[in-house]
């Protein structure tokens, strides 16, 4: 490991003994026979109050994805097809926990500075707004399902074919695959009023996790946006 150009820059120039943030380099799949661990991928992310994705290029972005189905928070940017995604089918991302830092459109510099602030403001939320944020998160659970998404992979698989064989656009346009039509705006007020357990592990006492059967949506908001005011 002494060789390894990540963890030479780590240790040179960004971790120091006494630092209270810590950094844990693992690079290998998480499962539940795994020594340092122990807990399977779904276990980990669960267990995470935030997921920071900063990519500078990332054609989807499954990691984010992910901790959006189970409920995480994360940190994207607007040069991943998630990020992207999220901007075009959200109004207000950061209100469901999605922050998207801009490395398109400024400069270096501001884009960490927007990077810092982001993880900043949200380190300042009360467990009770971490709450309302996972819940809210998880509501986006169904613009993620496979069954939505799967429709654009298979659309860009035509047009993949359709290119190198001009002759098969026209026995595609016939048969078609079809586009997901969204019954209305993710982001259209109210928001969806429930959220369905699609995460794999049950809420622990004392976790960030907690049942949203009652929602209001503007009180969320109000209690979110104090934070992010200040």
């Amino acid at each position: 490991m002494n060789h390894d150009k990540i963890t030479a820059y780590i240790y040179t120039c960004i971790y120091k003994i006494n630092d209270r943030v810590k950094i844990v380099f693992h690079p290998e799949f998480l499962s539940s026979t795994n020594p340092l661990f122990g807990l399977d991928y779904e276990e980990f992310v669960r267990g995470c109050h935030l997921g920071v994705f900063p990519s500078y290029y990332e054609p989807w972005g499954y990691t984010p994805a992910e901790c959006t189905v189970m409920g995480i928070p994360s940190i994207t940017t607007n040069l991943s097809g998630f990020g992207c995604f999220m901007e075009e089918h959200i109004a207000d991302p950061m209100s469901y926990g999605i922050y998207i830092v801009d490395r398109r459109f400024i400069g270096l510099e501001n884009t960490i500075q927007q990077l810092a602030n982001y993880m900043f403001d949200f380190a300042r939320l009360s467990r009770r707004q971490r709450i309302i944020q996972r819940n809210r998160t998880e509501r986006l659970s169904d613009l993620l399902d496979w069954r939505n998404l799967g429709i654009y992979y298979r659309q860009a698989r035509m047009k993949a074919l359709t290119a190198v064989y001009p002759e098969l656009k026209e026995e595609y346009s016939e048969g078609g695959v079809g586009r997901f039509s969204y019954p209305r705006p993710i982001s259209e007020p109210p928001s969806p009023s429930s959220s369905r357990h699609t995460t794999p592990a049950a809420s622990i006492h004392g976790s960030d996790d907690e049942d949203d059967e009652d929602v209001d949506e503007e009180k969320e908001l109000e209690e979110l946006r104090q934070t992010h005011a200040r």
